[in-house]
């Protein structure tokens, strides 16, 4: 140990990888237009890789690439990774999936649409989530609520769309089809969403975007119609990342604890699986209200 200290020694990470077996190389995949949503993950993964001793690989993929499963393969064959973290739209890929299992790599999927078998994965209730928010909006006296969707690929936007549905219905308010728009979890996308939404002869009294990136969109084109808000228009988003809390008004928001996701995707790789290999995580999320909504106007 008078050795260690005098030399300043530390272990090398490959000759630790050579005498256990293991590579304590970590991988993380993503492909999302959120910037905020991605570094929340990163900070995640990242700090509880330094606790235990890894290191972290992150890689961006293109879904649509037909090469896709190739690429993965290549991956994780020539890094000898410990194992892999996947989030969506990336999770629930066939092509993704069959190639970490023909490598024998194991993973755990953050927020993926449906369990696999033989899987891990982590999430929180989208669904209910954005039940929770919509019932928030409807509480507040709002009836023409609109909807911006997330990116069709991603199993959690199908989810929040059908939480925000059923809201609706148990309220008694009817789902306008005008007021659904398609966005892709993009603030581009979200911006388009946004003027299309408030171009209606009859426009909304509140917008529920399907992330926060697409409700900071909303609050900059609110300003072309000259509106208000919270006064004259409600606008509420979903994750409660960084752009949430920077822009004016500062957006209310379902929490999804992203960090602590991926913390605990993380845990899961490295402790012992169950005897089937597979563990499931759920954590809550939060309603947090600021001062983009409120009473819609009289």
């Amino acid at each position: 140990m008078e050795a260690v200290d005098a030399l300043s020694y530390r272990p090398n990470v490959f000759a630790r990888g050579l005498a256990s077996e293991r590579s304590f190389l970590i991988g993380l995949l993503y492909d999302n237009p959120s910037a905020g949503y991605v570094a929340a993950l990163q900070l995640g993964v990242l700090s509880r890789c330094r606790e235990e001793g890894y290191h972290l690989i992150v890689e961006s993929l293109d879904a649509q690439n037909p090469d896709l499963g190739h690429q993965v393969h290549s991956l994780v064959t020539e890094s000898k990774l410990h194992g892999m973290i996947l989030t969506p739209p990336l999770c629930d890929m066939p092509a993704v999936i069959d190639a970490l299992n023909r490598a024998q790599t194991p993973f755990v999927r953050i927020a993926p649409e449906k369990p696999l078998a033989g899987s891990s994965d982590v999430r929180i209730d989208d669904y209910k989530a954005a039940y929770d928010m919509t019932a928030y909006l409807i509480g507040l006296g709002h009836k023409r609520i609109g909807f911006i969707k997330g990116h069709p690929g991603h199993g959690a936007a199908n989810a929040r769309f059908e939480g925000y549905r059923a809201a609706l219905a148990h309220a008694g308010l009817p789902l306008i089809d005008e007021l659904c728009v398609q966005g892709f979890f993009s603030y581009q996308s979200g911006m388009e969403a946004g003027e299309r939404l408030l171009s209606l002869k009859k426009r909304p009294t509140a917008i529920f975007a399907g992330n926060d990136d697409m409700a900071a969109a909303v609050l900059a084109a609110s300003q072309r119609f000259n509106l208000k808000i919270p006064q004259q228009l409600s606008v509420a988003g979903f994750d409660d990342s960084l752009v949430a809390q920077v822009v004016w008004p500062r957006l209310s928001t379902c929490r999804q604890p992203i960090k602590e996701m991926a913390e605990a995707a993380v845990s899961m790789l490295i402790q012992k699986p169950a005897e089937d290999g597979v563990m499931e995580r759920r954590l809550d999320h939060e309603l947090v209200v600021r001062e983009s909504t409120a009473p819609p106007p009289a």
